[in-house]
């Protein structure tokens, strides 16, 4: 099976993406997670002006599957939530990469996460 992985974004092995060369970034789940989550039902995310950390949880993913953990791919203030989610969680399975983002964070500088992957990197990890 083939998945769109976006030449663009960036990834962590635990297949959140986002953005890169903006002021803000926004994160998301990738395609390839949100086919394996199945039917998405609940999303916790953090609230605007919280900070998060590079590497660790930021919130949640409920599916008819599974309760997954969401990592932040950078260091930072949330300055944006996907409030549509919220209403409509399925977005994450219905546009990953668009309807689906989860919040946009005003990066620290040098605020990376460990291990970020480009496209043909991550595209390897799930062949």
């Amino acid at each position: 099976m083939s998945f769109e992985v976006p030449d663009e974004l960036r990834y962590l092995e635990s297949h959140e993406w986002t953005t890169t060369g903006g002021d803000t970034v926004r994160v998301g789940v990738s395609d390839f997670a949100q086919d394996e989550l199945g039917d998405v039902v609940f999303v916790e995310l953090p609230e605007v002006g919280d900070e998060v950390t590079a590497g660790e949880a930021f919130g949640v993913v409920e599916s008819i599957k599974a309760v997954s953990d969401l990592y932040s791919p950078v260091s930072g203030e949330v300055v944006a939530v996907n409030e549509a989610l919220f209403d409509r969680p399925e977005l994450v399975n219905e546009d990953p990469y668009g309807d689906g983002w989860m919040l946009e964070v005003d990066p620290v500088d040098g605020g990376d996460a460990d291990g970020i992957l480009d496209a043909d990197e991550y595209d390897a990890q799930i062949a």
